[in-house]
């Protein structure tokens, strides 16, 4: 019997909740758990954010993440327990850098290198969003959309999920991947994102953390359909299996993920099975907060 998934932005909170406890490999360890998905393997997020909330409790003298670089190893079991240990690598007045590697079933399955900074004055200067997009509230919600659509290999349960299941509320611009690559076939695309209600507070991180994990979060459920999108695959056509092989980020400044965030998105490069996708977030005053880059495996039978 299936189960109705509330719409809310708690599956995020509760992945990025951690538990401390005895390493064994490195300097410090967290337990965190898996959130629910309806593929083979967990959502690629969950081991990014987790990674980003252990590597962010252990610096306590104020330093500020500003970017991760990540691989994705093996496969991680979904609703299951991943242990984060974290390597102290270096405490520097200006820079201080971690290693994290996500141990599952005695395995590493995720590996990253973690840097914070304590910040300083050298100038600012921020890129703006080229081109115009919709307002979110002329945009349909993925619930709104699939409503009455069926096809491919969509099932009840991926339903629920792209429309309920992931914490943020995501409108897409020109339109979703889901069934159909909807408008161009273009290597460019932009999401409105959103969580669904408040964040709530996250045990071990302040709140400008937890949003800096919530970005690392929300960033990898769209960022390969650029790829998607130039290729003409939705994510429903038959004989379709993506994965995350690599992922970089880099936080430029704060900013309060409570509100609508712009995802605006590119293709990069697709080949030998592989494809590249680069993102920017801003804000609603167009602040850009943050990049993102990630390599994933495309397979189309």
């Amino acid at each position: 019997m299936q189960t109705e998934t509330p719409t809310t932005s708690a599956i995020f909170t509760a992945a990025v909740t951690l538990t401390p406890t005895e390493p064994q490999h490195f300097d410090l360890a967290f337990d965190a758990i898996t959130q629910p998905c309806p593929w083979p393997k967990a959502y690629g997020g969950d081991l990014v954010a987790q990674a980003a909330a252990a590597a962010m409790r252990s610096v306590t003298d104020g330093k500020t993440l500003h970017s991760m670089h990540s691989y994705f190893l093996r496969p991680a079991d979904i609703g299951a327990v991943v242990r984060y240990e974290v390597e102290l690598l270096r405490d520097g007045r200006g820079y201080s850098t971690r290693q994290v590697r996500g141990y599952q079933n005695d395995r590493p399955v995720y590996v990253c290198l973690a840097n914070f900074a304590a910040g300083e004055s050298g100038g600012t200067f921020a890129g703006h969003i080229a081109t115009p997009v919709p307002d979110p509230d002329e945009l349909p919600s993925s619930a709104r959309y699939l409503a009455d659509r069926h096809g491919g290999t969509m099932t009840d349960e991926s339903k629920t999920y792209w429309s309920e299941g992931r914490s943020f509320d995501m409108r897409h611009v020109p339109g979703p991947v889901y069934l159909t690559v909807e408008g161009k076939r273009a290597p460019y695309q932009a999401v409105w994102v959103k969580p669904f209600d408040p964040l709530r507070p996250v045990d071990g991180l302040t709140d400008t953390q937890r949003d800096l994990a919530a970005l690392a979060y929300v960033c990898d459920y769209t960022i390969l359909e650029p790829v998607l999108r130039v290729l003409d695959l939705p994510w429903a056509r038959p004989g379709l299996v993506t994965a995350s092989l690599d992922h970089a980020m880099w936080f430029h400044r704060p900013g309060r993920v409570g509100d609508w965030l712009l995802y605006v998105q590119e293709a990069v490069a697709a080949d030998a099975g592989r494809g590249v996708g680069i993102g920017r977030f801003y804000d609603r005053d167009q602040r850009h907060l943050a990049t993102v880059l990630q390599e994933g495996m495309i397979r189309a039978s």
